[in-house]
């Protein structure tokens, strides 16, 4: 957990973390996973060398990523199997209308640009904008890979979690295609960490 320096940094994660159970109390899944993929981004921007500013920020923008759904409907949000192809697609919404509401925030505007870019993929086939390689937002790309991670090793209604190994072949296969090779590196060298902190989590 990052330590704070002012009374007004505590207000602001107050804030932040407000939101995030505001999200919370509306979608079942989420309870946990904000938290989870905060620390495991902060993990692997550590690793990676952010600090300071840089690393206060991707771990709000980890805690934030998923806001969007605030604007989703209940029926597709809490919907307890696979989503239909035009749900999905609504969905994909939730970076650009997590994005509108953060932006709106002179403080949380870097948080906001990590937030709309946090679907899209190494490749360019990610979403909303198709952006690729280093043009994706650093801190987008390491949070695409710990939301990854949480939401394999997590269950869902229509399948049980992957075990930690399983998603790791995953996450490895999704080297500079999915993901950020040099993360996808990084990110093995903390998995002993996160799978004796995460395994027993969900």
């Amino acid at each position: 957990m990052l330590i704070l320096k002012s009374r007004f940094d505590q207000i602001y994660h107050d804030a932040v973390e407000c939101l995030v159970a505001a999200l919370e109390a509306r979608d079942p899944y989420s309870c946990g996973h904000s938290r989870r993929v905060a620390d495991m981004a902060v993990d692997l921007a550590r690793l990676v060398g952010l600090k300071g500013r840089e690393l206060e920020m991707v771990h709000i923008a980890a805690h934030l990523h998923d806001i969007g759904k605030i604007g989703v409907p209940d029926q597709i949000l809490r919907k307890p199997g696979r989503l239909l192809s035009h749900e999905y697609a609504i969905i994909q919404r939730h970076p650009e209308i997590g994005y509108n509401i953060l932006v709106k925030s002179r403080q949380l505007k870097r948080v906001a640009v990590m937030v709309l870019h946090h679907h899209e993929r190494w490749d360019g086939k990610g979403y909303p904008r198709g952006l690729k390689g280093e043009a994706i937002p650093l801190g987008s790309r390491i949070i695409a890979l710990c939301d990854t991670v949480d939401a394999m090793t997590s269950e869902r209604p229509y399948r049980p979690p992957l075990s930690w190994q399983q998603c790791r072949q995953e996450i490895v296969a999704g080297k500079a295609g999915q993901f950020d090779a040099v993360l996808v590196e990084a990110a093995e060298k903390l998995w002993p960490v996160w799978e004796r902190r995460y395994c027993y989590a969900v």
